[in-house]
């Protein structure tokens, strides 16, 4: 069957993609070990199977994008490799549509998008990754933290007035309710008695919570104006909110915008509120710093 030179391009293009992504598989194997490692080999010759078929009607062969490769690998690096596939899968989605139009024209396209939107998604959704399953304890640290901290700077902000002293008061206040937070996310998970490690959901709970400390009260130890830096921290709670709750939208399948702006208000109606109290406080008590 003769193909136009337009369907020869577009095949070159999924057989470049099917490339890329079976390097990409291969490697998160080699990162992991056991069942996720055996499931991310299955998938990745599931795609230089694909990959080899479409090289049948190129009759080229083609190398894998280094960039794309390395930009996916860092983001498994970074947040685990079950969020690097579900943004792999989202981008196969959008390629669906192109493979409709080869159907009736190549015979063995229709089994190659079966595979893409059944087989590839029911194995990705087998994959278990301990981080994922501390999902909660992590939403705890990072709430709490937000929500807390937030909370504190803008009172204290505006009865201080001070960026050090509210920056060192902020941080003792941080560090001491982190580790408050880990042990009752220890013993909380401890009476429950599931599956999940005390130890472990305490870990990611103080990490979480810490790593929002930093990111909030830094700007008090840079800048001297006290508005510009709760400012700046106001805009890396944002950060962190935005991050977190692609984050989970994505391993979780969920609506980033209703996360998002539950998240988002909580922390936002807590500032005002604390807001209000240290501007309160600054007058009742004539406090001057």
């Amino acid at each position: 069957m003769k193909i136009d030179s337009q369907l020869v391009k577009l095949i070159e293009k999924f057989q470049k993609t099917e490339v890329t992504e079976q390097y990409i598989y291969t490697h998160l194997a080699r990162r992991v070990k056991d069942r996720n490692q055996k499931i991310l080999f299955k998938i990745a010759e599931e795609e230089g199977r694909h990959a080899r078929l479409w090289a049948k009607y190129t009759g080229k062969r083609c190398k894998p994008n280094r960039i794309k490769a390395f930009l996916y690998l860092f983001i498994a690096w970074l947040f685990g490799f079950t969020f690097a596939i579900k943004i792999m899968e989202r981008g196969e989605r959008r390629a669906e549509e192109n493979y409709e139009k080869l159907i009736g024209m190549i015979p063995e396209a229709q089994e190659v998008l079966h595979e893409e939107e059944v087989h590839e998604r029911e194995l990705a959704n087998l994959l278990d990754e301990e981080r994922l399953n501390y999902i909660s304890s992590m939403v705890l640290g990072l709430n709490d933290a937000l929500v807390e901290l937030t909370g504190a700077l803008a009172g204290l902000t505006f009865a201080l007035q001070n960026t050090k002293l509210t920056g060192i008061t902020a941080l003792i206040i941080g560090i001491s309710a982190a580790f408050s937070m880990s042990a009752s996310e220890y013993l909380s998970t401890r009476s429950e008695g599931d599956e999940k490690s005390p130890l472990k959901a305490a870990f990611y709970t103080g990490v979480a919570y810490l790593m929002t400390v930093i990111i909030l009260v830094w700007p008090y130890f840079v800048f001297s104006y006290y508005i510009l830096a709760f400012g700046v921290a106001l805009l890396g709670a944002l950060t962190i909110i935005l991050v977190f709750t692609f984050f989970v939208s994505v391993v979780q399948e969920k609506s980033f915008l209703r996360f998002f702006l539950e998240m988002f208000f909580v922390s936002f109606w807590v500032a005002v509120f604390s807001f209000s109290i240290g501007i309160l406080a600054r007058k009742i008590f004539n406090v001057e710093v």
